[in-house]
């Protein structure tokens, strides 16, 4: 009985690796990137690319795991919900309230420590921010707010 429930989910699992979700691998800066709204210094750009855009912009990299299911749908699931939150790629197409209400966001993220997810830094270890990286991008937020006309 054991042996024909183990080769039955082996069966499973195989069969699994033929399901794959769609990769988020679009354009970062199209006409809709956020450099289109509010200037975006090159320190932030960088710190943003490492900390930020596999989740919230129209291109992840993706590691070597997430071509395994049902890693991959979870991934998949993980990013499609970071882009439906903020998305730096589509960041211009969003009237001018939520462009400010989304820095809001991103203020208080940096402060409070919630992004990048800590499930997110445990396998990216670049993605670790330093208090003076968030300070930055914080400062930066809250310039960019200034800047946006309502």
């Amino acid at each position: 009985m054991f042996k024909k429930i183990f080769w039955i989910v082996v069966a499973v699992l195989i069969a699994i690796q033929f399901i794959k979700p769609a990769h988020n691998e679009g354009v970062i800066e199209g006409p809709q990137y956020i450099s289109n709204v509010v200037h975006v210094p090159a320190q932030i750009e960088e710190i943003m690319g490492r900390a930020c855009f596999d989740c919230h912009s129209n291109n992840t990299v993706y590691p070597w795991y997430s071509n395994i299911q049902p890693v991959a749908w979870f991934l998949a699931n993980h990013v499609n919900e970071g882009k439906e939150h903020l998305n730096f790629s589509e960041f211009a197409s969003y009237p001018a309230k939520k462009q400010k209400h989304k820095l809001e966001e991103v203020t208080e993220a940096m402060q409070e420590g919630w992004m990048p997810l800590n499930s997110y830094t445990w396998m990216h270890a670049e993605a670790k921010l330093s208090q003076e990286e968030r300070d930055a991008i914080t400062s930066w937020a809250k310039e960019s707010m200034a800047m946006i006309n309502e």
